[in-house]
């Protein structure tokens, strides 16, 4: 199932520019314990993720099984996403992140970890690129381990960018909060402009791949 991969990396490249998660590791680095809360917040988030894309692949598969053609109705889900992707694309094409948090000093691993699956949970109805994948991974028809190693290596990858918050307290101390400020600054600025045009072009390879499938009988990944 490499092959699936041609098609996540890219839906994992525009979940990875949402500067959210990386502007509360930056708070989370300001704190008194700045490498373990930061890190916690990560895998706080990073377990919430893995859950939640669990608890909505047998969402999915069940909604799927009810049905006559399981791997037909993966492809409608995949036309709905691809449309959604596009609608995403078109609003968010002048919206502007702001920073949502402000600098505190105390802050315990415990809660820093259920304040990262809070961020995720809150975010979740706008993770649409996460749907996204999560549609290409059960067009697969994968076993539950299999779908479970996916869905664990496309989190672990999704999580390894923003280890570098945990990374420049360890290795620079207090001297790392301006660096990630301005690391942020610039995450900012490019999600403003990258992500409208990569959830438009992945919507558009999904409608393309559905739309192939529903005209040839066969899919393009």
């Amino acid at each position: 199932m490499a092959e699936i991969w041609t098609s996540l990396i890219p839906i994992l490249i525009a979940d990875l520019l949402n500067p959210v998660l990386f502007a509360f590791m930056v708070y989370a680095a300001g704190t008194d314990r700045p490498i373990v809360n930061s890190s916690a917040m990560l895998l706080g988030h990073t377990v919430a993720y893995l859950a939640v894309g669990i608890v909505l692949s047998f969402g999915l598969e069940a909604a799927s099984y009810r049905l006559a053609n399981p791997k037909r109705i993966d492809f409608f889900i995949e036309v709905i996403v691809g449309v959604i992707l596009l609608w995403v694309a078109w609003r968010s094409r002048s919206a502007e992140d702001k920073d949502p948090v402000e600098r505190t000093t105390s802050l315990s691993p415990l809660s820093a970890f259920g304040f990262g699956m809070v961020v995720n949970f809150i975010g979740i109805p706008f993770a649409v690129p996460y749907f996204a994948a999560l549609s290409q991974i059960l067009k697969t028809d994968p076993s539950f381990l299999q779908a479970f190693l996916m869905l664990f290596a496309y989190n672990v990858l999704y999580a390894l960018p923003f280890a570098i918050v945990p990374s420049l307290v360890a290795v620079m101390g207090p001297r790392s909060r301006p660096v990630l400020q301005k690391i942020n600054g610039v995450l900012n600025r490019i999600s403003a402009f990258l992500m409208p045009i990569i959830l438009a072009l992945v919507g558009l390879a999904l409608l393309a791949d559905a739309i192939t499938y529903f005209w040839t009988g066969s899919s393009l990944f």
